[in-house]
């Protein structure tokens, strides 16, 4: 009996071991740098369950969020929708004492910073700033600290929907597998623009032989991911409700399907937002705002076109932005209108999600990354 007690104590001590050390970070738009702006909390990897370990106040509208790619330095768009401000800040976080500590920002070089990302190497930032299209680059230093941008493109011309496409407007900036270019889809120009990325260059943003890919007109391409495998990437479209996949290979794109993410029921005013693949490379998942409030989930065939497989209500509205843990074992979404966070389970083999934890209460919530610690 003794021993059953010590085999069963042992397993419940590693279980929890287990369960812990991964953290999910959340952004906002706090409008006010008095209130908090980012949360950390700490997600039990068994139950799904969410709990506080930090917050910062003290910085305003810290909108989205990307994480070092050794876990150090949080780094985030700020006074996002701030007029005539703009910012991207860097974070220090030391899991040991589950603490977030400012570091410097430095000017986002436009209105309405919406999407950072890091180099590999960890020593390049770069954002993409929404209102009047432009992307800027920034030395990283070994401390996260951001140095000023030594890069600014920006962008001008729109297409054929004046009202949201006046002009450019770069949503988000992503590295392909290799790190050798980099893609930006513009959402006011129906393009997805490419550069080279030679890291080792002073300025490290240089023309790509293909510089853009057409999208759909008036079909908005906001977020960009591509496949574990390299050889595809999908562009989820915030205005045409649709994800188009591409071919891949040497900084081109090759056009091989365009799918909707909202069901028939709908016919216009899409606000699809988000795209992750897990990491199993088996499912793709897109989020649905405005109608539907709800994650479209696509099985991804071997010739990397995609098949409906449903939709899974985010239990609130406005899901702006969503994550899977490194294990793909959970999906965390942020519903902006409803300021809630909920954490759903994912079945490896179906693919299809299921509620679990409790709710957490987050106003405006933006941005959620989720990263494991040893």
């Amino acid at each position: 009996m003794k021993k059953l007690l010590i085999l069963i104590f042992t397993i419940c001590v590693c279980l929890n071991f287990y369960a812990q050390n991964t953290y999910a970070f959340f952004g906002s738009f706090n409008r006010d740098k008095n209130i908090e702006g980012i949360f950390v909390y700490e997600l039990d990897t068994i139950s799904g369950n969410l709990s506080k370990v930090t917050t910062v106040t003290g910085i305003l509208n810290p909108s989205f969020l990307t994480l070092s790619p050794n876990g150090k330095y949080v780094f985030a768009c700020t006074e996002s929708k701030t007029p005539n401000g703009g910012k991207v800040s860097s974070f220090e976080f030391k899991p040991e004492n589950k603490t977030l500590t400012f570091i410097n920002s430095q000017k986002s070089g436009g209105e309405n910073p919406v999407y950072l990302t890091t180099h590999k190497n960890g020593k390049w930032l770069v954002n993409g700033n929404y209102t009047e299209g432009s992307v800027s680059v920034y030395p990283i230093l070994d401390n996260g600290t951001i140095e000023p941008a030594v890069q600014n493109f920006q962008f001008s011309e729109g297409s054929i929907n004046p009202g949201r496409q006046e002009r450019s407007h770069i949503h988000s900036t992503v590295f392909s597998p290799d790190f050798d270019y980099i893609f930006l889809p513009d959402l006011g120009a129906d393009k997805i623009r490419t550069y080279k990325f030679e890291d080792e260059k002073k300025q490290p943003l240089q023309d790509a032989e293909i510089p853009f890919t057409k999208t759909t007109l008036g079909s908005g391409p906001r977020h960009f991911t591509f496949h574990p495998n390299g050889k595809f990437a999908y562009c989820i479209e915030e205005m045409g409700g649709a994800v188009s996949a591409y071919s891949y290979k040497d900084g081109k794109l090759n056009s091989i399907q365009r799918i909707n993410t909202h069901s028939n029921k709908y016919k216009e005013d899409f606000e699809s937002s988000d795209v992750h693949i897990s990491p199993d490379g088996k499912f793709l998942y897109a989020s649905n705002r405005g109608n539907e409030d709800n994650i479209a989930i696509f099985s991804i065939q071997n010739n990397g076109t995609l098949k409906t497989i449903g939709y899974q209500a985010t239990k609130g509205k406005h899901p702006r932005v969503f994550a899977l843990d490194p294990t793909g074992k959970f999906l965390i979404t942020t519903n902006a209108g409803s300021g809630d966070i909920v954490v759903f389970k994912r079945n490896s083999e179906t693919g299809l999600l299921k509620k679990v934890g409790e709710k957490i209460k987050i106003k405006s919530a933006s941005c959620v990354q989720i990263r494991k610690y040893n």
